[in-house]
């Protein structure tokens, strides 16, 4: 049985023009390509990570795919409907269908508002839900992530890290959405909560049939949560493959430094491993190189590397990958 596109990226862009610090004059602004030509599909019912260095563009690639902000650029089809030009009000009945996990508990939060009117603000907005059955749900919620009825009437500042970020779960599932963006959902977590939140998001989404884009920095998380994983560098998409295919066989360089960061719970093997360094810095994407954007960087690069951009191509069934190494 063929699998349901439930998101279509196609080509998107998001550019953000800044004022150049070192000009006198206002009109010289510099353009910021923090998403330069991404294209995917998220299958219904599947979490789809996503990985890559800080400032690689994935944050600003879930928040445009939620229409946080407008793309440059490119499409987003949600169930087959563009989204990416719509305005403010044809946007409202796909608003119920998307929701977002940030990435920190206590800012997401309003600090002046209780647990109660925090999620059901998302169900007065999101859903025709009448007004005594409201409260009934936020019970039913809170039970859902974890937490308990006590907790309704309590302030955000009242919770740990880890409650805080249930609270936010539970506000991203008020409105029984069919897609949740999870920017970077345990990040500001200890470590031994991250696990906690993280099988409570496959544990829901077992319930409840939902579908995920999961970005996170912790590579053995996503290898753990995600059915696939895409790698992105300087605002492109370099690899997209299935989660125990790409961490055990990479073929992009860079997903390969990746990898081999990855610890290994025994000294013995973790001592042995070969671990690649990359060396250099990370272009700016306000003046990214021309040609492939890891070529500065990459031992393998050529003078091909150097002047032509590889696009993202299936170069085995189901695993795509932005390199002209696999090109034929």
């Amino acid at each position: 049985m063929e699998k349901k596109k439930l998101v279509e990226v196609k080509h998107l862009k998001k550019h953000f023009t800044i004022q150049n610090s070192g000009s006198l004059f206002k009109a010289n602004k510099d353009i910021l390509k923090a998403v330069d030509d991404v294209s995917f599909d998220i299958y219904e019912g599947e979490t789809l990570g996503l990985v890559g260095e800080s400032g690689c563009g994935k944050t600003t690639l879930g928040r445009t795919i939620m229409r946080l902000y407008d793309p440059t650029g490119g499409e987003i089809l949600f169930e087959g409907n563009d989204i990416s030009k719509l305005n403010t009000k044809e946007l409202a009945p796909f608003r119920k269908d998307m929701h977002m996990i940030f990435q920190d508990p206590y800012a997401s939060l309003n600090p002046r508002m209780t647990v109660t009117e925090i999620i059901m603000e998302s169900m007065i907005n999101d859903t025709d839900l009448p007004a005594e059955k409201r409260k009934e749900r936020v019970l039913e919620l809170l039970e859902l992530v974890g937490l308990n009825s006590d907790h309704a009437t309590r302030f955000p500042h009242e919770f740990s890290g880890g409650q805080r970020q249930r609270v936010g779960i539970a506000r991203s599932l008020a409105a029984n959405p069919k897609f949740i963006v999870c920017d970077e959902p345990i990040s500001a977590l200890d470590v031994s909560i991250q696990a906690q939140v993280v099988n409570l998001l496959k544990e829901l989404q077992h319930k409840l049939g939902l579908t995920y884009l999961f970005i996170a920095h912790d590579l053995s998380m996503v290898q753990y949560i995600s059915d696939r994983v895409g790698v992105m560098y300087l605002g492109k998409m370099v690899e997209l493959a299935d989660s125990d295919v790409l961490y055990s066989t990479p073929l992009h360089p860079y997903t390969e430094a990746l990898m081999s960061a990855i610890p290994i719970p025994d000294p013995d093997v973790e001592e042995t491993k070969r671990r690649i360094i990359v060396e250099g810095e990370v272009p700016s994407p306000i003046n990214p190189p021309s040609g492939c954007a890891f070529n500065t960087r990459c031992p393998k690069a050529t003078e091909r590397c150097r002047k032509e951009c590889p696009s993202l191509k299936e170069v085995i069934p189901g695993h795509f990958v932005a390199c002209h190494l696999y090109e034929k």
